[in-house]
């Protein structure tokens, strides 16, 4: 044998494409969007970009949510953690009349529920509320609340979650004769109320209340 040929064949050590630690993935998209990404000079670093903006932005609601309000108040989930859900939608009048046809699908439009229900979904938050003491303002004990934090100046007729010496509640908020007072929506509860004393802040003002139909 050629001793000069000694060794030679085979794979050699760095040869070849380096390996990277990377998946490839691949999704549909609804016409809309897809219409928005194929408009970008860059789709794939486009579509990049934004995944590491969502993730980063389900990482950050996730640790204010965690130490934001104890389990006390219910199960808290940040909407930016909430999948979206396009629902068809018709954009009619339904009155206690005569019958309306709503099943033709041509009359209706996707519409993203998310964004319906959280227009602010970054500062937004569902939590699954244990309690009846809003019972008369249609909060039951097991609804979801939607929460806004960036809305902190509740109206006397709105209800918001409030924080009270180191407390979470759910309450009305009015203010009587300079003094602050939490109200409850249920006669069977106190009003609470704010003193000078008090550790006191709105944490954020509920936005929409989600219930099931009850008989």
């Amino acid at each position: 044998m050629d001793e000069s040929r000694k060794g030679r064949g085979g794979r050699r050590p760095g040869a070849g494409r380096p390996k990277e630690n990377s998946r490839t993935y691949s999704f549909r998209a609804p016409e809309e969007m897809a219409r928005r990404i194929d408009a970008q000079p860059g789709r794939t670093e486009f579509i990049r970009r934004s995944i590491e903006h969502e993730l980063r932005a389900m990482d950050s609601a996730a640790e204010k949510a965690a130490v934001a309000i104890p389990d006390s108040m219910g199960q808290v989930t940040p909407a930016s953690r909430v999948k979206p859900l396009h629902v068809p939608y018709f954009d009619v009048r339904v009155v206690a009349g005569f019958p309306i046809p709503l099943d033709n699908d041509e009359r209706s439009q996707d519409i993203d529920m998310l964004r319906l229900l959280c227009p602010h979904p970054e500062a937004s938050y569902l939590i699954r509320v244990d309690g009846d003491s809003m019972t008369d303002a249609g909060v039951m004990s097991g609804d979801i609340v939607i929460v806004d934090k960036s809305r902190r100046d509740p109206g006397p007729h709105e209800i918001a979650v409030c924080e009270l010496n180191g407390e979470y509640t759910l309450k009305h908020f009015i203010e009587d004769g300079g003094q602050g007072w939490l109200v409850p929506a249920n006669p069977a509860y106190p009003r609470i109320p704010v003193t000078e004393g008090d550790d006191f802040s709105i944490w954020g003002t509920v936005t929409y209340i989600i219930h099931k139909a009850r008989d």
